[in-house]
């Protein structure tokens, strides 16, 4: 295991400058506060949610899905009134509960220690995502970053994020979230490499597959 490890450290240190991460489902094992809020929040208010209710707000905004939780569940509240109720719910999760991904921990010291440079990409909000990270022990490792796409690899949860990385340039991990479990054979397609867990990506020979031909 030594000498692969070695050959690993040798490879990524001269075709590898930097890597860009995903939050949710790559860092974070936070898709879950989304597939379920609405259930989450009728709970906060002593309300058992009907079957269904998760694929019924699947598609909606969120101000769309406080319309059809106030309309469906007769709630005295105004549709303003249930989107802040329900925002503050998703700021407490990210603020004091959601949890790393296995291997994140372990793979973010070693791409330091390769002086591989860090940074985190994602469209959820800026404070509470800096709030998870920190209270999680990894903020520390990200920075910015200036590199050419061509040496930098990208990890990501989710077939279209990462086929939108891949088609940008940059050399794709995938990495496993059950969020996604319907596009693993696809992710498997797009991406260089596809792990079940992330600290695999340092542990196999498979990661020669993301240098540099």
């Amino acid at each position: 295991m030594t000498g692969t490890i070695n050959a690993i450290e040798n490879n990524i240190n001269h075709n590898i400058q930097g890597a860009i991460f995903d939050v949710d489902g790559t860092l974070l094992d936070s898709m879950s506060v989304w597939e379920d809020i609405g259930e989450r929040y009728l709970i906060s208010l002593g309300i058992m949610a009907k079957d269904g209710l998760g694929d019924a707000l699947h598609t909606m905004s969120l101000e769309q899905g406080a319309v059809y939780l106030k309309e469906e569940y007769r709630l005295e509240k105004t549709v303003p009134q249930i989107v802040k109720e329900v925002l503050k719910i998703v700021s407490d999760f990210y603020r004091f509960e959601a949890p790393l991904k296995p291997g994140v921990k372990e793979t973010l010291e070693w791409m330091s220690k390769q002086q591989i440079r860090m940074v985190v990409a994602t469209s959820g909000n800026k404070e509470l995502v800096e709030a998870a990270l920190d209270r999680n022990g990894i903020l520390k490792y990200f920075e910015t970053l200036q590199a050419k796409p061509e040496s930098i690899v990208a990890f990501e949860d989710a077939f279209h994020a990462a086929e939108t990385a891949k088609k940008a340039g940059f050399r794709v991990i995938g990495v496993y979230d059950v969020s996604n479990e319907e596009n693993i054979s696809r992710m498997r397609e797009v991406c260089d490499c596809y792990y079940d867990r992330m600290d695999e990506v340092i542990k196999y020979d498979q990661v020669a597959s993301i240098n540099v031909v």
